[in-house]
């Protein structure tokens, strides 16, 4: 596909969907996920973008919603919609849907519609919903202990684009290498022309490295799985409450998870933190092996029976006296022991190996001193060693629990896409059983059938919503009471229509209709227009009967743009042009005798019919009745009059004017 070919897609988006592995299918599939993983492009615009491809897909021209009124019905309906969705993902998700007049994209979405309709809405699976998200992108990982190096420009460029976590280095010669190797723990030449250089220190020759990054910066691979771990386990947990068949195992995923820290490093290892308190505890160690030295030595002092008292003997250490030949003479076994013990704590203490105690008894001299002192050389070289073990462990860790993961990297994307997508839809599914959804049928016959419609959006539970049943072919005049649910029948028909062509469920028992290409609904006007407004809806009135196509037209009370008389020719003219279309329209109207009559072709008038007053109340029966004029409310007030007059001729009068 031609990116920029998509409506509103220009040549930087079209180059950040280049980025993705498979920008196609994503954009075809609506997947908003995969489009939010280009460089730059948020949820909201990949929604948008997704649309617009949908559109151009399908050859959509977008102008299905013609009035202001029919887009609002929409943004209503796909508002019930993403109120029924547990993530933010689906609700932008969802904005993939919208009313169309192709075929194919109705029948793609109806597809998916009775998928999702079949879902149990199980409220495990919505909690488990409440933490999965889009995967996020590790974007801060900075390694410093590790280096690439090369003698090549253009290798450089590449990689410190490649790999933006480590330093590149410039290196001309086996010198530059060695410098390099003195100041980085390890150095990774991607330059095959220095195979074989003899450099001390941990250099690893590696062309190849650009290409497999992970494997020399794996820390890349664990800071996104550490960063995304509460996702991957929600998405899990999705998984097995829903029964999905996970792409991995997850009892796989979840014990590298186990592995990893939130810091990206990896846990659970003895060694490692064996190595890691040495390193951390190594001071206060070593001070404490000298205490326990002197204080051995401080002791057999005091005991001793030599020349001189034993407390003076001590004072005179005390003030620095040179004693090594007295301690060597009289003490050798005494100060011996007190070194060895020293020896034996800073090894115990730090739970050093064979080979790194031999390092530690260096610390302290078997030349007798008093007081005894470690040998700083001995702990400072304990000390690199026991960190470069510390430092090379923590490295083998991270590259094998990385290559454990790095099998699971795509699969987990689509284990949190699955939970995305199957959010979408139980939104739809959860959607459907609110409000007792079915599947419409489309005819080719112009019009439609609803049985059992309750309209969603009015400001009741929609349990006392009283269901309607209307028919329309050609065009048709609405005639009834004030409040008596004229415009909610409006409404009906218009969120029916919109879902219908979306490709999903209407609020009703069984819907039939035509397939449309234009829904144009205009909703009552507030107070007679002046002239410069009314010859604007004159014009785009004319806009509507003048065009071509199919088209649902429905009208709230036209007439109150002007005068009455003028209103009812008006409205008389419209339909005219409309039947001569062959347009399916619903014209609501307190002038329908008055419009009939201005028509010269026959115009259906419908009524929705009041029952009567009850205690000052209306009260109506919701589905319109077929060709019949409703009665007014006032003519109700005058025949209730009427009756419980006793004389009555007054309101007899006037009832006959009706």
């Amino acid at each position: 596909m031609e990116f920029t070919a998509i409506p509103g897609v220009g040549e930087k988006t079209a180059a950040a969907l280049a980025d993705l592995d498979d920008a196609d299918a994503a954009l075809r599939d609506g997947d908003v996920a995969a489009l939010a993983r280009a460089p730059g492009i948020s949820e909201g615009r990949a929604a948008a973008i997704a649309r617009a491809a949908i559109r151009h897909d399908h050859g959509d021209d977008g102008d299905f919603l013609a009035t202001d009124r029919a887009r609002d019905i929409y943004r209503s309906v796909l508002g019930l919609l993403q109120e029924r969705a547990v993530s933010r993902y689906a609700e932008r998700r969802l904005e993939t849907l919208f009313p169309t007049g192709v075929h194919s994209r109705i029948e793609e979405v109806r597809a998916f519609a009775e998928r999702a309709t079949e879902r149990d809405p199980d409220p495990a699976v919505l909690s488990a919903l409440e933490g999965v998200e889009p995967l996020e992108r590790s974007t801060d990982v900075r390694v410093r202990e590790r280096c690439l190096a090369t003698a090549d420009a253009e290798r450089y460029a590449a990689a410190e684009e490649a790999i933006p976590e480590l330093s590149v280095e410039v290196v001309d010669d086996a010198r530059d290498l060695a410098e390099l190797a003195r100041s980085y723990a390890t150095v990774v030449v991607l330059d095959e022309g220095f195979a074989g250089v003899d450099v001390d220190g941990d250099v690893r020759i590696r062309p190849d490295a650009l290409d497999t990054p992970t494997e020399i910066v794996p820390e890349r691979l664990l800071a996104f799985f550490a960063e995304n771990r509460s996702r991957l386990e929600a998405a899990a947990a999705v998984h097995e409450a829903a029964g999905l068949e996970p792409p991995c195992s997850l009892s796989g995923l979840r014990d590298g998870l186990s592995r990893l820290a939130d810091d990206g490093t990896v846990v659970g290892d003895e060694e490692f933190d064996r190595l890691a308190r040495a390193v951390d505890d190594l001071d206060a160690a070593a001070s404490t092996a000298e205490s326990i030295a002197n204080d051995r030595l401080r002791e057999a002092i005091r005991e001793r029976d030599v020349t001189i008292e034993g407390t003076d003997f001590l004072s005179l250490v005390e003030q620095g006296a040179r004693v090594d030949s007295l301690l060597s003479r009289e003490l050798a076994d005494e100060y011996a022991a007190a070194v060895e013990a020293a020896r034996d704590h800073l090894v115990d203490a730090l739970e050093l190996r064979p080979e790194e105690a031999d390092l530690a008894r260096r610390a302290f001299s078997d030349e007798p001193t008093f007081p005894v002192e470690r040998k700083e050389e001995a702990v400072s070289r304990l000390r690199t060693e026991l960190t470069a073990g510390r430092d090379q462990r923590a490295a083998q860790l991270k590259t094998d629990l990385a290559a454990d993961l790095r099998a699971l990297r795509e699969p987990v994307e689509e284990l949190v896409d699955a939970a995305l997508e199957l959010d979408v839809e139980l939104a739809v599914a959860r959607f459907a059983r609110d409000f007792d959804c079915t599947m419409p049928t489309f005819r080719e016959d112009p019009g439609f059938d609803v049985e059992g419609g309750r309209l969603p959006l009015l400001d009741v539970a929609f349990e006392a919503v009283d269901p309607v049943d209307y028919a329309v072919e050609g065009v048709t005049l609405l005639s009834g009471v004030n409040s008596g649910g004229k415009t909610s029948t409006l409404d009906l028909v218009a969120v029916v229509c919109v879902l219908a062509h979306m490709g999903l469920p209407v609020p009703a028992e069984r819907v039939e209709l035509a397939r449309v290409e234009e829904l144009h609904y205009y909703e009552k006007s507030q107070g007679t227009l002046d002239a410069g407004a009314f010859e604007s809806t004159l014009r785009e009135f004319a806009s509507v009967v003048e065009g071509g196509g199919n088209r649902l037209v429905l009208v709230d009370e036209l007439e109150s743009i002007t005068e009455p008389g003028a209103s009812a020719k008006i409205v008389a003219g419209i339909l005219e042009s409309l039947h001569e279309q062959g347009a399916c329209a619903v014209f609501v109207s307190h002038l329908a005798d008055e419009i009939r009559e201005a028509a010269a072709v026959d115009v259906a008038v419908d009524g929705i019919e009041a029952v009567g007053l009850v205690d000052g109340e209306l009260r109506v029966e919701r589905s319109p009745v077929k060709n019949h004029l409703a009665r007014s409310t006032p003519e109700l007030i005058v025949e209730k009059l009427a009756e419980s007059d006793a004389d009555g001729s007054f309101y007899d009068r006037l009832l006959e004017k009706f």
